[in-house]
């Protein structure tokens, strides 16, 4: 690369003004009518002088050009524009197969279709001999690697001996030791005699009832909150290991006889007051829906439980225009069940006819999340019944909840209100 500089230098300017006058005349002719009606013509002569003025600058300055030459990229002595219109592939067939070989090893193929084993360079001239078999392969390597030496240490290890610079801590100031002897605390003869005289288990008790949960572990603070006194060989550093789980009875299957207690319903049995077919899988919609159609003519059944029985929309419409017709239920339980959102809202709807019904509960069902619209239509009902005490549903909305739990705590208040007057 090399720069060429150019250099011109004048220091004079000419400067030169010119003036020329050159006259200009122009005639208007205008057609005019006279005082006797006769068409006249004005003829006016204007003359105009227009100065021109030439100017002539002649300006020469130093003046510095720099020229860069820069070298072009080469191959084999040539520039790489001279091999645009070359044909490599009648090159190529021009190669013999050793020349393509050691082409080949010298050119990686910026290509990701190919396999890895065609991009690689490098070439075995070993003859194959067999099949390959993994797990002599992986026997030779292990056979390999334990015949072959480990590197010799420069120092051989001895125990006890501390190579390199040991750490120390830093030395402290006077300062940071007067921090770490805190404040002494004068609690008075009688506590301290009190603290000085009492025994382990004592001091556990006392953290307990004062909250300090991280000075002992879990089985000392139940202890003391229990006054079961503390485990034996557990003092300040015990661990608290894990117990062996209590093993529960699992729960008897619901036995229930549905036909039985279906016909008892319809015959209105003044002794069956509460009905519970919870987790009964196999009831068909034909049993429940003899079960809805004996409802509004039972005048003793107040508790029917329906939970985990498989009940969709269409038995729960069912059940919704029963309840508006029945007399005496009191507590309605349909959890776990496949009933929509929409069919709750009929359900919590058929309550404002009956006005038995103080306890509802339709949790865990095919939709876990009602909606702004259905909980506000839920909400909306709710205040317009007063009789229903317990409402079992999960409202995801805050407006919602404290709404509904606000208006049943009011009927809540008022029946126990009017319950006093009664006894008074």
């Amino acid at each position: 690369m090399s720069d060429t500089e150019f250099m011109s230098t004048d220091a004079s300017e000419e400067l030169s003004q010119q003036a020329q006058v050159v006259p200009d005349k122009e005639e208007i002719v205008q057609e005019l009518i006279d005082e006797d009606g006769d068409l006249v013509e004005e003829t006016t002569q204007i003359t105009r002088k227009t100065v021109k003025r030439s100017m002539k600058i002649t300006e020469t300055s130093s003046t510095t050009k720099t020229t860069t030459i820069s070298t072009p990229a080469k191959l084999y002595g040539k520039d790489l524009s001279e091999y645009d219109e070359v044909d490599v592939d009648a090159l190529l067939a021009q190669l013999s197969p050793e020349e393509i070989n050691i082409l080949a090893k010298e050119v990686d193929p910026d290509d990701s279709f190919l396999p890895p084993n065609e991009r690689c360079s490098y070439e075995c001239e070993k003859e194959p001999t067999g099949p390959l078999d993994r797990k002599k392969l992986i026997e030779h390597i292990n056979k390999q690697a334990l015949e072959t030496p480990d590197l010799p240490e420069n120092e051989p290890y001895v125990k006890g001996t501390v190579r390199g610079k040991k750490w120390l801590p830093p030395a402290r100031s006077e300062k940071d030791k007067e921090v770490e002897e805190g404040i002494a605390i004068d609690m008075g003869e009688e506590y301290e005699q009190a603290l000085t005289s009492a025994t382990q288990e004592e001091i556990i008790d006392l953290a307990a009832i004062l909250g300090f949960h991280s000075m002992m572990n879990q089985d000392q603070y139940h202890a003391s909150l229990l006054n079961k006194g503390q485990p034996i060989g557990l003092g300040w550093d015990g661990i608290t290991k894990s117990q062996q789980q209590k093993v529960y009875p699992m729960d008897p299957p619901n036995n229930t006889d549905i036909e039985d207690s279906i016909k008892r319903v319809k015959d209105d049995d003044p002794k069956l007051i509460e009905l519970n077919f919870n987790n009964i899988k196999n009831i068909s919609d034909e049993k429940l829906i003899q079960l809805f159609d004996a409802l509004p003519d039972n005048e003793h059944l107040e508790v029917l439980s329906l939970t985990n029985v498989g009940l969709t929309d269409k038995t729960a419409l069912l059940l919704a225009q029963a309840i508006e017709k029945s007399k005496t239920l009191r507590v309605l339980n349909v959890e776990t069940n496949f009933i929509s959102p929409p069919t709750i809202v009929a359900l919590v709807r058929s309550l404002l006819k009956a006005r038995t019904v103080e306890e509802f509960r339709a949790s865990n069902q095919r939709s876990s999340v009602l909606g702004n619209k259905i909980e506000m239509e839920i909400t909306e009902l709710v205040e317009k019944n007063s009789s229903l005490l317990r409402l079992g549903l999960h409202l995801e909305f805050n407006d919602a909840r404290h709404r509904v739990a606000a208006h049943l705590q009011r009927n809540i208040d008022r029946i126990r209100l009017s319950r006093l007057n009664q006894r008074k």
